[in-house]
């Protein structure tokens, strides 16, 4: 058999964690390596990147022309880029907006004969087939599709809201429309640029579906064969918490605020709470989750929950800092390496979901 090897391209706030995350499962999921590309040598970085090397058991690689920059700050990288690509099964873009774009074009079509898959996150749209664990795992076609592109974070919270409430168990047409407002945080804990001093409000650059998380969710269920009326606006807090999402469903269905309850309570990738509070969520995955996160799809507030008229669905959910990403970025990886067991390869992540928050 041969060996099997994850290679994750960048060490920002979706690829450091996800490098750990795979190194520490990696065991459980049938992987046999994981390597790593780190573009600068930083002093700054210097200390991660030891970490995921020394700690994790990660390998580093980075462009011939960098390798010295890297010695300098004491560190060793074992492959070039190219060959961390051509001898990787799996590689997982982690990269800024337009940077996997760039990386196909370069590197990934070059492979893509030896290579399983290759993976792209939510800023690269038209990577490849949109993704999301627990949403569309049944559009994946073996052996056809060798570029996915993992929606981002609020993404997949709007489409777990919109399946788990609207689609579960219901007729064909149950969801006449979806309405989202995202309160975005203004950037991570990480990031130390791009801080906005007030609440930022943000444009509809799409006619039919206001912003990309409404578009990118209606786009998803396509790859299902469903045509969904999606609308989404966007604004930014000056918080570094946590998204949050305002959803309002119109269904055709009757239902009660019990009744969603219970749909949400039924599905393992959705957690619930009853605290208003995003700091108190965010405390709960720093002080519980890997690496400070939550790996559920969304964490809806009981307390926001409302039914007006029996079919129309309100409240609010917490979008898990990049946890659902990675979520799907490591179900997508085992995919392509085991397409008939991923499912089972993956439960040893069960300890990282919450029903509870």
């Amino acid at each position: 058999m041969s060996r099997k090897t994850v290679h994750v391209v960048g060490t920002g706030t979706i690829g450091e964690p996800l490098i750990g995350l795979l190194c520490d499962y990696k065991e459980e999921m049938g992987i046999d390596e994981i390597t790593f590309h780190k573009n600068t040598p930083l002093t700054t970085d210097r200390s991660k990147v030891k970490a995921l090397i020394e700690k994790r058991g990660a390998r580093l690689s980075t462009h011939p022309e960098k390798f010295e920059g890297f010695k300098e700050i004491g560190l060793k990288p074992e492959f070039t880029t190219e060959e961390a690509i051509e001898r990787a099964s799996v590689v997982i873009d982690c990269t800024p907006t337009g940077f996997g774009h760039k990386n196909k074009e370069d590197y990934y079509n070059r492979y893509k004969n030896n290579t399983k898959g290759f993976i792209a996150q939510g800023s690269e749209s038209g990577f490849g087939k949109r993704y999301a664990r627990g949403i569309n795992d049944d559009a994946l076609v073996q052996g056809e599709d060798r570029f996915l592109q993992v929606v981002s974070c609020n993404t997949h919270n709007l489409c777990s809201t919109i399946k788990t409430l609207a689609l579960n168990d219901a007729p064909e047409d149950n969801l006449l429309e979806g309405r989202f407002l995202l309160i975005r945080r203004s950037n991570d804990i990480s990031q130390a640029s791009n801080f906005v001093p007030s609440p930022q409000v943000g444009g509809h650059k799409d006619e039919k579906y206001g912003t990309h998380h409404a578009k990118d969710a209606a786009l998803l269920f396509k790859t299902l064969g469903k045509d969904l009326n999606l609308f989404s606006s966007a604004l930014k807090l000056n918080t570094q918490y946590m998204h949050l999402t305002h959803f309002h469903l119109k269904v055709k269905e009757p239902t009660t605020v019990q009744t969603v309850i219970d749909k949400l309570n039924a599905n393992d990738l959705v957690s619930t709470t009853d605290k208003i509070d995003s700091c108190k969520v965010f405390s709960f995955g720093r002080d519980h989750g890997h690496y400070g996160r939550i790996l559920n799809q969304s964490v809806v507030s009981i307390p926001s929950l409302n039914v007006r008229n029996g079919t129309e669905i309100t409240g609010f959910s917490f979008t898990p800092q990049d946890g659902n990403s990675l979520l799907s970025s490591v179900a997508a990886a085992t995919w392509f390496l085991y397409p008939n067991s991923y499912e089972d390869k993956i439960k040893c992540l069960g300890n990282m979901f919450f029903n509870d928050i």
